[in-house]
């Protein structure tokens, strides 16, 4: 049994969050009843994340990532082969879709497929201008409280 949180209390205290709230709805909502493949997650450093999705037995033409719009979707279509000769099949071969919500401003560096694990690199760029920066003081105040325009010509002339 799911259990679903109410966020209309942090409505109160927060502005700008509605995509977040919205996030963790839908994540509840719309879990995958299936975690296969399984995968991991790792915070690599303080930028930069790793996804790695076990897929044995896929090949890189049965894989395909695509990104758009802060969403990451993995999915894999192994091609049918021909099932004579098997006298047991347990090697998983069923198609199968992950999608990963990203924050802003989060990108994909590159994807490998390696021993049969599909590695996603990704990395946090934040553009300078959504960088912390330095806000000076003024002296003298910036608006004269009910000035009129020739009350501030005035002052400037004098």
């Amino acid at each position: 049994m799911a259990t679903s949180y109410d966020y209309a209390p942090l409505f109160r205290s927060s502005v700008g969050f509605d995509r977040v709230f919205n996030l963790l709805e839908n994540a509840q909502r719309a879990r995958s009843i299936s975690d296969w493949p399984p995968y991991d997650i790792v915070k690599t450093s303080d930028d930069t994340y790793r996804i790695s999705i076990a897929v044995a037995g896929f090949a890189r033409d049965d894989l395909d990532i695509t990104f758009q719009s802060n969403l990451l979707t993995v999915s894999g279509k192994k091609q049918e082969s021909a099932a004579e000769g098997y006298l047991h099949r347990g090697i998983a071969a069923r198609p199968f879709e992950h999608r990963f919500e990203l924050a802003d401003h989060v990108r994909v560096n590159g994807a490998d497929l390696n021993n049969g694990l599909l590695s996603i690199d990704l990395v946090r760029e934040i553009p300078e201008a959504l960088k912390p920066r330095k806000i000076s003081i003024q002296t003298e105040p910036a608006l004269v409280p009910s000035a009129t325009p020739a009350q501030i010509e005035a002052q400037k002339a004098a």
